[in-house]
């Protein structure tokens, strides 16, 4: 996916870009969705899980739930979770999440909060979840995911750092490990089930849905432990602003995420803010978290225009629906009474945005064109000078327009970036000289070399090949494509069919030698994956 591609109407091996047609391709929530893969792994697991001995009261974490148990537990959850249409990657605003959530995990280093023992084995992975909903949630093995919902009500950087920073330190104090601990008598099923039920919770619009999780699980064990306790609670955000003061953010930004998030819940919870249900903003908790400003002078955030230009960009892209659209799109109308100039910019490009996405391009330009205006004007930060370059580039592309997107994309002729990566090659798609597809198959081919686990990459690069009439190496890069979600098994059927194509006198032998060679590695990994799952063998079926 291309951050160039906000319109673009062609499907893909999964739904995360901005340019997918607008009806969803499954309309069940992503929470619904996610629990019940989440359930399916996790039940596959089940001879994993059960080899973990189950704890007495008092007994350590790490000796009873191990390092890898709880990182194995991960791996599976997110192989579930990557294949989901609203699993997102926008180039763009991926990269500004994990740019703001990678300075938290270096922090948490340097405080010792991240063991020797977990530091290389946990993933510290950031994602994204299309979902308008406000809400972030830990995972074991080091994963966080933060809804596109939370991002847009976000008016500082340094707040949306204070959620990230709450949510690695659940996991760098090892709370999902401790909430299974606690309970000596818990089975196997019911391990599994109390970390369902604490997603759900984490996720869930309602608490009923949470509870539907661990029915049959031991229901009534679990279900006092669906949310963290209290303590843990207390010493998520004590953890978590000491990681984001190291980390160079305002210490204000905690306490004022706190205070927008209860403000927008009391004036209007229809569902939209699961993350309040499963970490309750006490009374206690905001004046804790003003104590810990003590005497700063920073007690006001004053948000970038970069920052305002991303939340607008989350907001476009959380909900894909046209009526939505069309009302972002009504916000080119004008300045309003009390506006700050940064408020107008963000309306014109979520305008801008919206009208690329409802393919009213003339609107779309014109909207554009008074957004740089009023950057200008503004002297807006090159963060937010940047975002509208590349505005501009997508709208060409949603056009078909490539020299006009490569001329829009001049003023970064210099940046190497993996937004930039993305976005030439989907103007190199649309455009019909082979040298140009070339040049950005092969800058993608460069990239993956260290990349090796970028979907989105191989998923651009497959149809580079296929253009370009290379099909060894198009196959290759469509099963790299699923190897990279984690669907080892439709990666091996797609190098399978590489493979025999590549018997052909007319292969490239090379090539061919490359699949074979994979081939193999994946379906190692794949036996490799099962044995753990059945330690006691696997039954009939169970293989592919």
């Amino acid at each position: 996916m291309s951050a160039a591609t906000i319109a673009k109407p062609k499907r893909r091996h999964h739904s995360s870009r901005p340019g997918d047609p607008l009806k969803r391709t499954n309309p069940i929530p992503f929470t619904r969705r996610c629990l019940a893969a989440l359930l399916s792994a996790a039940l596959l697991g089940q001879g994993a899980v059960a080899q973990v001995n189950l704890p007495a009261l008092g007994d350590s974490v790490s000796a009873d739930v191990s390092i890898s148990a709880e990182k194995k537990l991960g791996d599976q959850v997110m192989r579930q979770i990557r294949p989901d249409p609203d699993y997102l990657d926008d180039p763009l605003l991926l990269e500004y999440a994990q740019n703001t959530w990678q300075p938290l995990v270096d922090a948490a280093r340097r405080l010792g909060n991240i063991s020797d023992d977990t530091s290389d084995r946990f993933a510290w992975e950031l994602f994204l979840v299309r979902d308008r909903s406000v809400n972030a949630f830990a995972l074991p093995g080091g994963y966080v995911g933060i809804h596109l919902g939370l991002i847009a009500m976000t008016g500082a950087r340094d707040e949306m750092a204070s959620v990230m920073g709450h949510e690695l330190s659940h996991i760098t104090q090892r709370h999902i490990a401790r909430s299974i601990v606690g309970d000596s008598r818990t089975s196997a099923l019911a391990t599994v089930g109390l970390l369902l039920g604490i997603l759900a919770a984490a996720k869930a619009r309602s608490m009923d849905g949470a509870q539907a999780v661990i029915v049959g699980s031991q229901a009534a064990a679990a279900q006092a432990q669906l949310n963290f306790s209290r303590d843990m609670e207390r010493e998520a955000d004590r953890v978590g602003f000491q990681v984001m003061t190291q980390a160079g953010y305002q210490p204000a930004g905690m306490a004022s995420m706190f205070e927008r998030m209860e403000q927008a819940y009391h004036l209007m919870d229809s569902g939209q803010y699961p993350y309040l249900r499963s970490h309750p903003l006490t009374s206690e908790r905001i004046g804790e978290a003003k104590a810990r400003l003590g005497t700063s002078t920073q007690a006001k955030l004053v948000g970038t225009p970069e920052h305002a230009l991303m939340a607008a960009r989350a907001k476009v892209l959380m909900d894909q629906r046209t009526d939505p659209w069309r009302v972002l799109q009504g916000l080119d109308a004008g300045s309003r009474a009390g506006e700050k100039n940064i408020d107008q910019l963000a309306a014109r490009y979520t305008s801008a945005l919206a009208s690329i996405k409802l393919r009213d391009f003339s609107r779309a330009e014109a909207t554009l064109k008074t957004a740089d205006a009023l950057a200008g004007l503004l002297g807006a930060d090159p963060g937010a000078k940047r975002l509208l370059v590349y505005a501009h580039a997508e709208l060409e592309v949603a056009r078909g327009k490539p020299e006009a997107g490569f001329a829009a994309l001049e003023p970064l002729k210099n940046e190497r970036s993996r937004p930039m990566l993305m976005i030439r090659a989907d103007l190199a798609q649309a455009d019909p000289r082979p040298e140009v597809k070339r040049e950005a198959a092969e800058a993608l081919q460069t990239h993956l070399a260290l990349h090796a686990q970028d979907a989105l990459a191989w998923q651009e690069s497959g149809t580079l090949w296929q253009q370009l009439g290379q099909p060894l190496r198009s196959l290759r890069a469509q099963g790299e494509t699923r190897a990279a979600l984690g669907d080892i098994t439709g990666a091996i059927d797609r190098l399978a069919s590489a493979e025999r194509q590549g018997r052909a006198r007319s292969a490239d032998q090379f090539e061919a030698s490359v699949i074979d060679s994979r081939l193999r590695d994946l379906r190692y990994e794949r036996r490799q994956m099962l044995m753990e799952m059945y330690p006691r063998g696997v039954p009939p079926g169970a293989e592919p």
